[in-house]
């Protein structure tokens, strides 16, 4: 990125514009902000011993301007490690046993006078910058104090909002479509980058392989998808997975003058991703929009309404194998904020009538057709369609499961799992483990004992509180927006209705009020104060304690009366030192080598969980409470960042406020694999810190920024009567 020459350079500018080629010159002292080694004729480390000047009469700083460093790169950063790395994990964390201070020579006297740079903190964020610099290319660096003593709140905002977003920002065009299109879970024989377009887009089939010839060494397979997709074609193209084409528009190529075709963007969860996932994407507009970066929420909803329209529901992700699998549905709620920010732009009212199509034919062909929609209790299920074994997993995830029928049919694992994927060898039982495995993944929450065997059974209330919020933005849409008529057009049709047919508003009413007294007959729990699933299959409600339940608070389904009940009965069992747990330990049971921990239950927390709880506690005006839950999370967020390298990770352990971010489920956690410096945080995380942000007080942030526990600031600023 090109910046004009300016006599003051903002310290806490992006790095890329920090370290970048074309730098500012900084403050007025007429100096690059970097050494430039393009004409040196010596190395830079010998360079930088010769600037260093003889003794002069005063090497007093100069106290009128903030302090700056100037050091070598690759000499500090080897210092900074042998002495304060202890561990050799290439992080300075509080467990880290070094000195903890660093002398460094200052700017204002070229090196000579040297001031301490002390504590975890500041270390790990010269750690940090260095590394920074040394991906820039540079070797001899003015650095300022501003960047390593930053209030750490401030820090992690800035990060997310000018490299992280940046970092994790995907789309599916020439340029990248090797990264793209290659997937690290193909497990066939030739690994090789491979798209496929849907029926309906000649133009994205002739740009692909336009892409395809100009580059042979990519070895870009570009496929038609099937114009009908049922199981059994999905499980065919298990032997070529591939990824799912997205919206693309128009745009003249600047070398050519000419027009071509350009993946609108989308935000990938964690940086090992190159899909659009479904419940993340939304978790990740909420942050996005906070951000001022409405253009890339916009674009995940447009690229929401592509896979509708072309693959007839949100996909889990944008991969082959994902085809018949949704996610939890927040479309609606993700147009109506994306909209309310760029309402006054030309073609808003247009997004978000395309918006509200596609949420109609979704809400129609998926959650209200079989085998989702449970006609006896008029609720939705998790249930997606399905053969043979989810490919995406680890080679050996399966395996226990697998064993013992490989054993009773006498014959190898290997040449069982072909049988049974080729539907030669039939195991009911089976059957049935994967139909409940697939709606695990389906709901986002996977894994959890509350789920675990049985979720494709379960009207959940997660979903069905989604659904009624479907019901209840289309009929406010409709009748807000479009004058109670909405014309449907023949792309955005299911079922029995017609192009040109009209929706009106009194029909979603209706279907709301229907939802919510279901909710009411089988999901509502007087005497418990709170929300369960219901059982479809045994006729009961389940008894697992999830902090689901106030997703009908998001939602708007519960009364008033049940949203103080909510508060006052169920919201202490979830509450922890770290905001909200995902399940209570007494539902999650006993865990033994037998019986291992699950990521989505006791004693994690979830940015999702959080995020919905003080969203939905706000709409029932229960803020301090959502103040309160937020400044947890954000608190332990903040430490672990300050304590553990800037680390920013997919979920915590919300009972453990010294090592939050290590996790011992089954999955481990996303986002800790990382030398020196994290640069991409966690997807719905960073969202989650600065909505967070928004919702919490300013006196709540300005003791987050000096790790005050939540204890210590209630008491500081409790009222005491006289």
């Amino acid at each position: 990125m090109d910046v004009p020459p300016s006599p003051q350079l903002n310290p806490l500018v992006p790095s890329h514009i920090y370290y970048g080629n074309n730098a500012p010159i900084k403050y007025n002292e007429h100096r690059a902000r970097t050494y430039s080694n393009v004409n040196a004729t010596r190395p830079p480390s010998e360079l930088f011993e010769s600037r260093k000047p003889k003794r002069r009469g005063s090497h007093d700083e100069t106290t009128l301007l903030p302090r700056t460093f100037l050091m070598h790169v690759g000499a500090t950063l080897e210092s900074l490690a042998k002495q304060e790395d202890t561990d050799g994990n290439m992080q300075i964390t509080i467990e880290d046993r070094g000195p903890k201070v660093l002398f460094i020579g200052t700017a204002a006297s070229n090196g000579y006078n040297r001031f301490d740079i002390r504590g975890t903190y500041m270390l790990s964020n010269l750690l940090q910058e260095l590394h920074l610099a040394q991906k820039h290319g540079l070797e001899i660096i003015l650095l300022d104090e501003a960047r390593l003593n930053e209030n750490p709140v401030n820090r992690l905002s800035r990060l997310i909002a000018d490299s992280f977003w940046d970092k994790l920002t995907r789309s599916i065009d020439g340029p990248v479509i090797d990264k793209a299109g290659m997937d690290p879970k193909d497990w066939t024989a030739d690994p090789r980058p491979r798209v496929y377009v849907p029926v309906g887009e000649p133009e994205q089939f002739a740009y692909y392989t336009k892409v395809a010839e100009d580059s042979p060494e990519l070895r870009l397979d570009v496929c038609w998808l099937p114009a009908v997709i049922t199981p059994e074609a999905v499980q065919a193209m298990n032997n070529k997975p591939g990824l799912l084409a997205l919206e693309m528009e128009e745009v003249v190529d600047p070398d050519t003058g000419l027009p071509t075709l350009k993946g609108v963007p989308f935000v990938v969860p964690g940086g090992r991703f190159n899909e659009l996932y479904g419940w993340d994407s939304y978790m990740e507009s909420l942050g996005l929009i906070a951000n001022e970066k409405v253009h890339l929420a916009k674009g995940m909803v447009i690229n929401f309404c592509f896979s509708i329209k072309h693959y007839g529901k949100i996909l889990n992700a944008n991969r082959s194998y994902y085809l018949s699998r949704s996610q939890p549905p927040f479309l609606t709620d993700m147009a109506l904020r994306v909209y309310e920010k760029i309402k006054h732009e030309d073609g808003a009212l247009d997004f978000l009538r395309l918006a509200i199509w596609a949420a109609i034919k979704e809400y129609h062909s998926v959650w209200m057709a079989s085998p989702r929609y449970d006609e006896v209790t008029g609720l939705s299920r998790y249930r997606p369609e399905g053969l043979g074994i989810p490919p995406e997993t680890e080679p050996t995830h399966f395996t226990h499961i697998l064993e013992p029928y490989a054993n009773k049919n006498g014959i190898s694992l290997d040449d069982f799992v072909v049988g049974y994927n080729n539907r030669t060898i039939h195991e009911p039982e089976l059957d049935e483990y994967f139909l409940h495995d697939r709606a695990v993944r389906e709901s986002g929450h996977d894994t959890s004992y509350r789920l675990e065997k049985v979720c494709a059974d379960l009207a959940t209330i997660d979903l069905n509180s989604l659904l009624f919020k479907y019901e209840k933005d289309i009929a406010h849409c409709i009748r807000t927006f479009f004058k109670d008529r909405l014309v449907t057009p023949e792309e955005f049709c299911v079922g029995d209705m017609k192009p040109n047919d009209i929706q009106t508003s009194s029909i979603w009413d209706r279907r709301m009020k229907k939802r919510r007294a279901a909710m009411n007959k089988y999901l509502w729990n007087e005497e418990k104060g709170m929300y369960f699933d219901y059982n479809t299959k045994t006729k009961e409600q389940a008894v697992y304690e999830s902090a689901t339940t106030f997703w009908a608070l998001w939602a708007g389904a519960a009364s008033v009366e049940q949203a103080i009940k909510l508060v006052k009965v169920a919201l202490p069992m979830f509450e922890e030192a770290g905001g909200l747990v995902s399940g209570t330990e007494s539902s999650r049971g006993t865990i033994s080598l037998d019986r291992p921990n699950r990521q989505w239950d006791y004693p994690y927390g979830w940015a999702p969980q959080q995020m919905l709880a003080w969203t939905g506690l706000q709409r029932y005006h229960y803020q301090e409470e959502a103040e309160r839950l937020a400044y947890k999370w954000l608190f332990m967020i903040t430490k672990a960042f300050v304590d553990y390298n800037g680390v920013v990770v997919e979920k915590y352990n919300v009972t453990e406020l010294v090592d939050p971010h290590r996790v011992d489920a089954e999955y481990g956690n996303q986002g800790l694999d990382f030398k020196g410096v994290a640069e991409e945080g966690f997807g719905w995380v960073n969202a989650s810190y600065v909505y967070g942000l928004t919702i919490v007080n300013t006196h709540m942030r300005r003791a987050l920024g000096t790790l005050t526990p939540y204890e210590q600031y209630a008491r500081a600023t409790a009222i005491h009567d006289l």
